[in-house]
Parts: C-alpha cells; sequence; structure tokens
C-alpha cells in the first residue's frame, strides 16, 4: 500500500472519530448537560445535537420522567411509645437538570434518606391511633417537608405515599378483640332499639284498639239508649191511649191489655225447655171473661169505624 493511499485512509478515520465525537442524538424523556473542560455551560435536549469535539464532553444524563423511589420499612416509635413498621414510596421528577446534576450527589439515595428521616420525624409526633386512622395526613405533612427540601437540587416531588403500617402482633390482637367488642356493642344496641320499637309499636296498637273499643261500646251504648228511648215513647203513647180510653168510661181496653201480657206470660211458661209440666189457669171463667172483653172492644171498634164510614 502506497504513503499517500494510507494518508487518505487516515484522514477519513480522523473525520469519522471527529464526526463520531461531534453528534449527540439525545433521546426522548432525558437531558444532557454539556461541560467544557469541566465546567457547566449548556443542556441538551432530546433530539440530533453537535458537540465541539475534544472541547465539549456529556456531563450527565437526566431522567426528566417522573420516577419513583422505594423507601425502606423502618420501625418507627410513635408519641404513645408503641412501635409500628412504616414503608413508603415517593414520586419525583426532575424539573431542571442542572441543578440535579451538580447541586446534589446521587440525587436519588439523597431523596431516599430524607424521606426515612421524615418518617420517622412524622409518625413519631402522632400518637398510635392517629397514625393507623390518618394516613392521608401523614402524607400530606411529608409531600410538602420533603418537596421543600428538594427544591434546591431541581426535583419536584410529586407524591408520596406510606405503603404499609404495621404494628406489632400484641397491639394488632388487642385491636381485633376492641373492634370485635365494638361490633358486639353495637349489635346490642341495634337489638334493643328493634326491641323498644317493636314495644312501641305494640303499645300503640293497643291502645289504638282500646280507644276503636272504647268508642265501639259508646256507639253501642248509644243506640241501645236510643232503642230504649224509642220503647218508652212507645209505651208512653200506648199508656197515653188506654188513659184516653179509660178516661171516656171503657173498661175494655185495659181489659185487652191485661189479656194480652197474661196470654204472653202463659206462652213464656209452657215454651220453656225447663218445663216439664203445663200448668193450666183454674179461673178459666176469669180468662174467659177477659177474652169477651177483647171481643167486645173488638166489636166495638168495628162500630165505631163503621158509623165513622156513614
Amino acid at each position: 500500500m502506497e504513503f499517500g493511499q494510507i494518508l487518505v485512509l487516515l484522514a477519513v478515520a480522523l473525520v469519522l472519530f471527529f464526526v463520531f465525537r461531534a453528534v449527540r442524538i439525545v433521546r426522548q424523556g432525558w437531558e444532557y448537560t454539556v461541560e467544557s473542560f469541566g465546567r457547566y455551560t449548556r443542556t441538551l435536549k432530546p433530539g440530533l445535537t453537535f458537540l465541539i469535539p475534544f472541547y465539549e464532553r456529556i456531563g450527565h444524563k437526566v431522567n426528566m420522567r417522573e420516577r419513583v423511589i422505594d423507601v425502606p420499612s423502618q420501625e418507627v416509635i410513635t408519641k404513645d411509645n408503641a412501635m409500628v413498621t412504616a414503608d413508603a414510596v415517593v414520586f419525583i421528577q426532575v424539573i431542571d437538570p442542572r441543578k440535579a446534576a451538580y447541586e446534589v450527589n446521587n440525587l436519588d439515595h439523597a431523596i431516599q434518606n430524607l424521606c426515612l428521616t421524615n418518617v420517622r420525624t412524622v409518625v413519631g409526633s402522632m400518637d398510635l391511633d392517629e397514625v393507623l386512622s390518618r394516613r392521608d395526613e401523614i402524607n400530606a405533612k411529608l409531600l410538602t417537608v420533603i418537596d421543600r427540601a428538594t427544591d434546591s437540587w431541581g426535583t419536584k416531588v410529586t407524591r408520596i405515599e406510606i405503603k404499609d403500617l404495621s404494628p406489632p402482633a400484641d397491639i394488632t390482637q388487642a385491636m381485633n378483640k376492641q373492634m370485635k367488642a365494638e361490633r358486639e356493642k353495637r349489635a346490642d344496641i341495634l337489638m334493643a332499639e328493634g326491641h323498644k320499637q317493636s314495644q312501641i309499636l305494640k303499645a300503640e296498637g293497643e291502645k289504638q284498639s282500646a280507644v276503636r273499643e272504647a268508642e265501639g261500646r259508646r256507639e253501642a251504648a248509644f243506640l241501645d239508649a236510643e232503642a230504649r228511648e224509642r220503647e218508652a215513647e212507645a209505651e208512653a203513647k200506648a199508656t197515653t191511649m188506654v188513659s184516653d180510653a179509660i178516661a171516656k168510661g171503657g173498661t175494655d181496653a185495659i181489659n185487652y191489655f191485661v189479656a194480652q201480657d197474661y196470654v204472653k206470660a202463659f206462652e213464656k211458661l209452657a215454651t220453656s225447655p225447663n218445663q216439664k209440666t203445663l200448668i193450666v189457669p183454674a179461673e178459666l171463667s176469669a180468662l174467659a171473661g177477659t177474652l169477651a172483653g177483647i171481643k167486645t172492644l173488638i166489636e166495638g171498634g168495628t162500630s165505631s169505624g163503621g158509623k165513622g164510614g156513614k
């Protein structure tokens, strides 16, 4: 191979080397920092870009997407000296790649330790019951504190979640017993309320029944009184008619009423189920006289009717 060809090949290789060092392709979701002799100069956005070989170099490749950092579980002592195991996750997103690359060494490790210390602080300032029942409040406090601390690192903490808060086994058993007792208490209260309502409804029913019965008795008494009143009016009218007849000198009307009551009394005596012997009146002449009086009364009434007709 001639010397000229070797020079050409060297020149081509040198050009390719410079092109390789100068051309950079930044992937979507990433940003690269550029350093010139160790000093930060600019930030490369996603796409095709060029560097000055031997003068500029890529400093840090920063992930700009939101990502999650797992916070290791740890045992925390609450305000009332109860031990709980806390486990959390934190979601972060880099806003300023320059600060994330140069203001903190190992961003993920720093945020992880920051979360560990603040979890101990927040959980340790609360009672066990508050820790177990106010998880959202714990998340909000942690988010406020950690986001403020990471602001100088060019990073935004979007969310922080407590994955698990586990009290010791003996406390868990005590809580289960308490929950069971509370449920039994609510069941007893509901049963008592149901019995109370049942008794109230029963009493109301008895009250209404008594009221209806009293109203029925009152109505029956009113009807009985009205019937007796009608009967008394009829009796008074009949008595008036008899009195008028007696006043006119007629005794046949009296004989009629006496005979009528006599016959009714004899009829009851004869039809009584306990009566084994039929008693016939001894004074048949009196009965005959009474019947004669009835006949005369009837004939007199007929004659009077006939004359009135004439």
